[in-house]
């Protein structure tokens, strides 16, 4: 007997109704890019390992996908590489390609690539899947989609605030509340420096980034372990937990970072971009939280997160400011920002909270019944101007008795079965039935769209 079949940890499939919902949230967030100005491209699953290595951290190099070159992929390697077993050493040997971890620097790949086509500043967004070798747990997958919008080629601190408001809108759009985070990578700086650790700040800002996930002391314990003193920890932990409004937060660390002038400038990127806000009219809540780091070296200005305010999930969107990600590639001084929706968190929470549109499905609206060749030919033109109306159609494949017929229509929701038989046939009308109600309707054969609609 043949073994069940599974997929991956991490993977999912997706019904049809599932499906649905999830192109709703794609469409969703296509509507709201193309609103505010943003071209889609597409770039391919896979990249160079060299496009993909040393841009996430030595954390995000571990959770690369690579792919095993095809062919002879021993060759040229010793036998005394083998028997190492230094599985870095030899997988950079088996593979020169991986699967995308996210897709920034495949952007930023792209943009150097393809720098003489494009007008700048460069509004782009992409909707595509991308891999993570992470552990799967509740709301993290190994395989999953992101909806990224970012903008090249403008220093303006304008870009984040109209980033921060395109988040605003679609989250509106869902009905989902949330709060959006707001931090600077300078401030990060700041406080390194003021700690007296500033050699130590990705250490730092590795660690702080998980304090939602493992708590306050496990974050000091992680610090020490890198080598940060425990004065410099004392001197963070007040810091990082500042209380107060924004503009309470900001004046504090005005005070704290008075000698640091990437502290400082990082203050001033933050209050324009919170004073530009409109908060008043916003649906998100706006918060500044010094927590915030962003694991992800690339970072270099303003971070963002966003969280549900209903639900218990991580971040379901993030993003940032990075001011020379096209420098490793060749194209220094392009600076860029952007945000990521994440998909799969979003389509959990609305799952959650139930807030999918009823109509969210989108799918057959008419079947038309089948019980022989007279009916089937009978139905066919009626089923094309159905069709040519706009009205998700189709006919049963097989004659079969009227019961499995109409626990076809049941099983995939559809409202309406056209019923056709001798007795239609000789008056030229169709029987429809209401699937919700249970009522039926003998409608003149040529104004069937016109019912529905």
């Amino acid at each position: 007997m043949a073994s069940k079949p599974g997929i991956p940890k991490g993977t999912r499939d997706f019904s049809p109704v599932e499906m649905a919902k999830r192109n709703y949230i794609f469409n969703t967030i296509r509507e709201a890019f193309h609103l505010f100005g943003y071209e889609q491209i597409e770039t391919p699953s896979m990249e160079l390992l060299s496009t993909l290595m040393g841009k996430y951290g030595e954390e995000g190099d571990k959770l690369l996908f690579k792919i095993q070159n095809s062919g002879d992929y021993f060759s040229g390697i010793t036998d005394e590489e083998l028997l190492s077993r230094n599985a870095a050493k030899l997988a950079s040997k088996f593979c020169e390609k991986g699967l995308r971890y996210d897709l920034t620097v495949p952007f930023a790949r792209y943009v150097v690539m393809h720098r003489d086509e494009i007008a700048f500043p460069f509004k782009r967004y992409q909707i595509q899947p991308v891999w993570r070798a992470d552990r799967p747990q509740k709301g993290r997958y190994r395989e999953f989609y992101q909806c990224d919008a970012d903008v090249v080629g403008s220093d303006s601190l304008l870009n984040e605030v109209e980033l921060m408001n395109l988040v605003d809108n679609v989250f509106r759009r869902f009905g989902i509340n949330v709060c959006i985070k707001i931090n600077n990578r300078k401030i990060l700086t700041g406080i390194a420096e003021y700690v007296g650790e500033a050699d130590k700040i990705i250490d730092i800002t590795v660690a702080i980034d998980k304090l939602d996930k493992i708590g306050l002391d496990n974050v000091n314990k992680e610090l020490l372990e890198k080598g940060i003193s425990q004065e410099a920890v004392d001197k963070l932990q007040p810091v990082i937990l500042l209380e107060g409004s924004n503009a309470e937060k900001l004046a504090k660390l005005k005070e704290i970072l008075a000698t640091s002038e990437t502290g400082l400038k990082g203050i001033e990127e933050c209050e324009f971009v919170l004073g530009a806000l409109d908060t008043e009219s916003m649906h998100a809540k706006v918060e500044l939280d010094l927590t915030l780091a962003r694991g992800l070296n690339y970072y270099t200005g303003s971070i963002f997160e966003v969280k549900a305010l209903d639900v218990q999930i991580g971040s379901i969107t993030g993003g940032g400011r990075y001011d020379n990600l096209t420098g490793v590639f060749g194209l220094k001084g392009i600076s860029g920002v952007g945000i990521s929706f994440g998909a799969d968190r979003i389509f959990d929470v609305l799952n959650q909270l139930d807030l999918y549109p009823k109509d969210s499905r989108n799918g057959t609206k008419v079947l038309f019944t089948n019980f022989g060749e007279n009916e089937m030919r009978y139905s066919l033109p009626l089923l094309k101007q159905l069709r040519e109306a706009g009205i998700n159609s189709e006919i049963f494949p097989d004659s079969s008795k009227l019961k499995k017929q109409m626990s076809y229509a049941n099983n995939k929701a559809i409202p309406y079965v056209a019923i056709i038989g001798e007795n239609e046939m000789n008056e030229n009308k169709v029987t429809l039935k209401n699937m919700t109600t249970g009522e039926q309707q003998l409608v003149d054969a040529d104004k069937i769209a016109e019912y529905i609609l």
